[in-house]
């Protein structure tokens, strides 16, 4: 291990020294070549310039026209920045310096020469810029602009050919230098993968010992959860059906006790209308079997909603929004679309509706709450929200206020619940089913309950 750590050590080291030193190499170089390109593309650009001006003045004269004179004095005036661009280049360099010099002098004197012509035709002198033009002035400067401007191009791509000789260099010397440290590095590698052979293949079966240990894992927590949920769905049916049973003993056998000695006080008070002591005991007893035939009438719609069965889902979540806003003195807002679905989904909405309007009623502190209902062509929105105190919807434990069993009723229908909450801003429970409609036997069920 330590004769591997050296030579990656050594092999770092020689291929850091060498990359700085061809960066350095090449920087420079590359700066050289970068000055002599654009060198050659000011002295082009000059060129260019004096050729746009010749032509710009050759048009003015011959027409006499201001819009043929533009180009010329464009041209004119790039003639200047490009002259100063390349003395900044050329700083430091007295040969080019000396050339350049030779160069600025034949273009000023061959803009002078355009600029006494231009102003002659301008004046209306005919006679004297047409004698400007016969001399040969003009062109001799202009072939010495070429000769100069040439010249200094060749010394640019001298300067450049160099360049890119120290660049090839770098490169070169990059090539061998990373050649030797990659063999280091091989032979480095190769140690360390012989001591750390073993060692793999330890930790391979290690970790293979534990990949069969956490799939066992998952595997049997995945079955107990399924028996839980299982389980869990069968503790709500089963409470479902203990409540409807409950609600039928109730309404069958208490309904027709109550409704029985309700009569009887009837009789009675038709025969004791002589004794009013008698008949203010009768008409209190009377009123005492008014309150528990509607406190039935109250257990039974809580255990097992009728008005579910017999006048649908959104009349029995109005009645149930309008009884909870009495009770709470709440504003209750109902948005309500008729919905078609099988029964035990209806009372899945139902119960969910009604407990979260009980959740709201303990800890929310709200002083509104709106109930939504939005039937699509394949599934069902129900959004149950409140102006409340909130709370931290990833902090709270998912068994707080009864959510873990609405949570597990919605999924047990096929469903999603979605929690939506803040401290201060209120909390928002959204559920959507899927829509599944009622089979025929669902049918003759909900007849007969009615």
């Amino acid at each position: 291990m330590a004769v591997s750590l050296l030579l990656a050590a050594l092999a770092a080291l020689a291929l850091v020294g060498i990359n700085e030193a061809g960066y350095r190499q090449s920087s420079r170089a590359l700066a050289d070549i970068d000055d002599a390109q654009q060198i050659r593309g000011t002295l082009n650009q000059i060129l260019q310039n004096m050729l746009d001006a010749e032509t710009g003045q050759r048009g003015f004269l011959l027409t006499g026209e201001a819009a043929y004179r533009q180009p010329y004095d464009i041209a004119v005036k790039e003639v200047d920045g490009n002259l100063a661009t390349l003395r900044q280049l050329y700083a430091g360099r007295p040969a080019e310096q000396a050339q350049l010099s030779e160069l600025s002098k034949h273009v000023l004197r061959k803009i002078a020469e355009m600029d006494m012509s231009v102003r002659l035709r301008h004046e209306g002198n005919e006679d004297a810029w047409k004698f400007v033009m016969t001399t040969d002035v003009g062109r001799e400067e202009m072939e010495a602009i070429r000769a100069t401007a040439n010249e200094l191009v060749k010394a640019s791509n001298q300067t450049l050919h160099a360049g890119q000789l120290q660049v090839m260099k770098s490169l070169q010397l990059a090539r061998v230098g990373t050649g030797i440290v990659a063999l280091a590095a091989l032979m480095a590698f190769f140690l360390y993968l012989r001591q750390t052979h073993a060692l793999r293949s330890i930790g391979e079966r290690q970790q293979e010992a534990l990949q069969r240990e956490r799939n066992a894992l998952e595997d049997e927590v995945s079955e107990r959860t399924a028996s839980l949920a299982e389980l869990a769905t069968h503790l709500q049916d089963v409470r479902e059906t203990e409540r409807g049973y409950l609600a039928r003993e109730l309404h069958d056998e208490l309904g027709s006790l109550l409704t029985a000695a309700k009569l009887d006080v009837a009789r009675l008070k038709s025969r004791l209308a002589d004794s009013p002591d008698a008949i203010q005991r009768l008409q209190h007893l009377t009123e005492l079997l008014n309150s528990g035939i509607a406190l039935k009438r109250r257990i039974i719609e809580d255990l097992r909603p009728s008005s579910l069965s017999n006048l649908g889902l959104v009349a029995s979540l109005e009645i149930l929004g309008r009884e909870f806003g009495e009770r709470s003195g709440l504003e209750i807002e109902m948005a309500l679309e008729p919905v078609t679905m099988d029964e035990s989904r209806q009372l899945t909405i139902y119960r969910m509706v009604q407990e979260s309007l009980t959740n709201i009623g303990k800890y929310a502190e709200a002083s509104e709450a709106t109930i939504v209902l939005k039937n699509y062509a394949n599934h069902v929105i129900v959004e149950v929200a409140d102006n409340g105190k909130g709370f931290d919807a990833q902090r709270v434990r998912p068994s707080t206020h009864g959510l873990a069993g609405m949570r597990h009723r919605v999924e047990a229908a096929r469903g999603k619940l979605t929690i939506t909450s803040a401290p201060g801003q209120g909390t928002r429970l959204t559920a959507m089913l899927p829509v599944v409609k009622p089979t025929s036997a669902d049918a003759a069920t909900a007849s007969r309950g009615a």
